[in-house]
C-alpha cells in the first residue's frame, strides 16, 4: 500500500508550483485564448490534464506544449472516461452526495493513468480505485487542508499588505491567486507520483 505523506503533499507540491509557475500560467493563458478553437481545444485541455503526470516525472514544460499533435491522439478515450466518470458521478449525487465523493476521489488519479500508463478506460478506472483504497479520507484531507492554507495565505498576507497601502494589498492577493493553480497542480502531481510509485514498488515485490 503506498505511503501518501501528507507534508510530503503540501512541501513538495508548493516547490513544484513555484518552480514551474511561469509555464503553468502561460499555459493556462494559451488554453483559455484557444478554448473556443474547435477540435484544437479537446488536445489542449488533454494536455492541461497531462501536467501532473509531467511533473511528477520531473519534466520540464514550455507553455506551448499543450499544442502538441501526440494530445489529440488520446481524443477518443480521454471522452470516454470523462463520459463513465461524470455520469457514474451525477448518477451517484442522487443517494444524498457521500457516494458521489467516494467515487470521485476513488476515480481521482484515472485520467493521469490513462494518460501516462497508456491504459483504455475501464482499466485506468479499475487502477485509480485499486491505488487510493484505503486513501480516499486522506485525500480528502489534503484538499481540505489545500482549502485551508490559500484561505489563510489570502486572508492573512493579504490583508497584512492591504492594511499597509490598499494597491499593495491588492497587488498581493493577485499574485497569490495566480500561485494557487500552480500549487495546486504541484500538489497533485506529488499525489500521483506517491500512489504510482509505491504501487509499482509493490508489484515488483510480489515478482
Amino acid at each position: 500500500m503506498a505511503n501518501l505523506k501528507v507534508s510530503a503533499v503540501i512541501k513538495d507540491g508548493f516547490s513544484i508550483g513555484v518552480k514551474n509557475a511561469l509555464s503553468l500560467i502561460g499555459a493556462t493563458i494559451l488554453w483559455i485564448l484557444t478554448i473556443w478553437v474547435p477540435y484544437i481545444n479537446v488536445g489542449t485541455t488533454i494536455a492541461m490534464c497531462s501536467i501532473p503526470v509531467a511533473l511528477s516525472k520531473g519534466k520540464v514544460l514550455a507553455p506551448t506544449f499543450i499544442f502538441g499533435s501526440q494530445y489529440r491522439k488520446n481524443m477518443g478515450n480521454f471522452l470516454i472516461l470523462e463520459g463513465i466518470s461524470t455520469s457514474a458521478i451525477s448518477a451517484a449525487m442522487i443517494f444524498l452526495f457521500f457516494p458521489a465523493l467516494v467515487l470521485a476521489y476513488s476515480w481521482s488519479q484515472a485520467v493521469y493513468l490513462l494518460l501516462d500508463k497508456e491504459m483504455n478506460p475501464i482499466e485506468a478506472l479499475d487502477k485509480s480505485n485499486k491505488i487510493t483504497y484505503g486513501y480516499k479520507w486522506k485525500l480528502f484531507g489534503i484538499d481540505i487542508l489545500i482549502c485551508l492554507i490559500i484561505c489563510v495565505a489570502l486572508c492573512v498576507l493579504g490583508g497584512i499588505a492591504y492594511a499597509i497601502h490598499k494597491v499593495f494589498g491588492v497587488v498581493v492577493i493577485v499574485g497569490l491567486l495566480i500561485l494557487v493553480v500552480p500549487f495546486l497542480v504541484g500538489c497533485n502531481s506529488v499525489i500521483y507520483k506517491q500512489l504510482t510509485t509505491e504501487e509499482a514498488s509493490e508489484e515488483v515485490a510480489a515478482e
